[in-house]
Formats: structure tokens, sequence, C-alpha cells
């Protein structure tokens, strides 16, 4: 019996591209119409340059307009913002109409500081528009121990001098300002000055002034010295002493003065 051998697959190289090359690609068609050329008719050029020139004009206009919309929205969303901001800061708090809802109202703010009589008397009046309500809440209010302006200037004298490092005439001021009487400012700085030395804080704050400034120490910077110590509230006498002291030269003469 006679065998068939199965016929050998071509496995070079050249032979698989012969046998698995794609067919050529088909040649394109040529473009038929014909572009506009320099021949054309005047006619028809100037129709294209009027039909450009309103299709410029027409984006012009269009971008004008969309800039002065955005403009005008702007303006009009920042005028919204800041009525819904002074709305929130200047709006009428909540009115109350009881006794206890407005002594409720006074602890809750002593709870998170310390308010003078005055300080106090503004913050009730407008949570109620009742005037003798103010004034049986604010004499509950002494009575209980709560507000007292003489503790209120002690605490405030101490804690100004001793934290912020500022003078007398300075803590007088800011006392004056929150409805303090004379009487308990002048017994509260008599009180901070027992325990408190002007002078070395003056000198601390001039030392450290010194450390700040590069080069020779002008008449300028002394100047500068001198009034920003007068603005913290320190004599006007100890402030030329020390500096004197310290910097071995005259201070100039400036027109802050001490209060």
């Amino acid at each position: 019996m006679k065998l068939w051998r199965a016929r050998r697959t071509p496995t070079s190289s050249s032979c698989a591209f012969k046998v698995f090359a794609p067919p050529p690609t088909p040649l394109a068609r040529r473009w038929s119409a014909k572009w506009p050329t320099s021949s054309a008719s005047p006619a028809s050029n100037l129709e294209c340059g009027s039909r450009g020139a309103s299709v410029c004009v027409s984006a012009a206009s269009a971008l004008s307009l969309f800039l002065t919309s955005a403009c005008a929205a702007s303006v009009f969303f920042t005028s919204l913002l800041g009525y819904f901001y002074s709305c929130l800061v200047f709006a009428k708090p909540q009115q109350v109409a009881t006794e206890a809802e407005l002594y409720d109202v006074a602890v809750r703010a002593l709870m998170r500081r310390a308010l003078s009589v005055h300080e106090m008397t503004q913050k009730l009046e407008r949570r109620s528009d009742n005037k003798l309500l103010v004034q049986v809440v604010m004499a509950r209010l002494k009575e209980n121990g709560m507000i007292d302006d003489a503790r209120y200037a002690k605490q405030f004298a101490r804690q100004r001098t001793e934290s912020r490092k500022q003078g007398k005439f300075r803590v007088a001021r800011d006392l004056r300002a929150r409805g303090i009487p004379d009487r308990h400012i002048e017994s509260a700085l008599e009180e901070v000055a027992e325990n408190t030395d002007e002078a070395a804080m003056v000198r601390q704050r001039i030392e450290r002034k010194l450390r700040s400034y590069r080069g020779e120490i002008d008449e300028r910077k002394m100047a500068s010295i001198y009034s920003s110590l007068l603005r913290g509230g320190f004599s006007a006498d100890i402030v030329r002493r020390e500096l004197r002291a310290l910097t071995r030269e005259d201070v100039p003469e400036t027109e802050a003065g001490s209060e």
C-alpha cells in the first residue's frame, strides 16, 4: 500500500510574507473641486471679505456682551454677599421676654469671659427692649456677685500688665472704654504698681527693640522706640531715663506724649 505524505508548510520569512501579505491599498481619488485662486473675480473676493468681517464683528460683540454680563453678575453676587454678611454680623439677636431667659443670657455671656457692668447692660439691652426687665436682671447679677467693676478692674489690670506688658496709661484708657469708674481704675493700678516694676518692663522692651535693629542706632530709631513705648502706656520720664541709660544718647523730642 502506498503512503501519502502531508505537504510541508513554508516556514521561511520570504514565503510567509508572500503568502500572508495584505492586498495593496487602492489609490485615493483626487479632489475634483477647484480651490479659489487669485484669478477669481473681484466681486467674489469682496463678498468673502465682507462675510469674514461680519463674522469677526459678531464674535467681538458676543464677547463684549459676555464680559459685560460677567462683570454685572460678579458685582451683583459681591453686593449680595456683603448684604448677607451684614445681616449675620449686625442683625439684631433674638429677643427674650421673661426674666429667666434674660438671666440665662447673662450667665452664658459670663461663662465666655468677664464683663463690666457697662458691657453687660449693653448686651442685655440688645436682647430685650424692656428697660425695667434689664434693670431687674442687672440687680440680680450684682446681688449674686456675678458682676463687679472693682474686681473686673483688678483682674484686667493684672492680666494686661503681666501678660501683655502694658503700661498704666494704656490700661487706664482701656478700662475707661469699658465703662469702669475712675475710682476702681485708680485702685486697680495702685495694687498692680505694688507688685510690678515699670522701669524693669520698659528696660526689657527697649533691649528687645535694640536687638531687633541692625547697624548703628540713630535718632530715627530712637524716636521710633520712644513713640512705641509711649503708645504702650508707659510714663515719658521713665522711658527717657531708661533709653538714655541703655544707649548713652539723648532721646529726640517727638510729638507723642504721655496721657
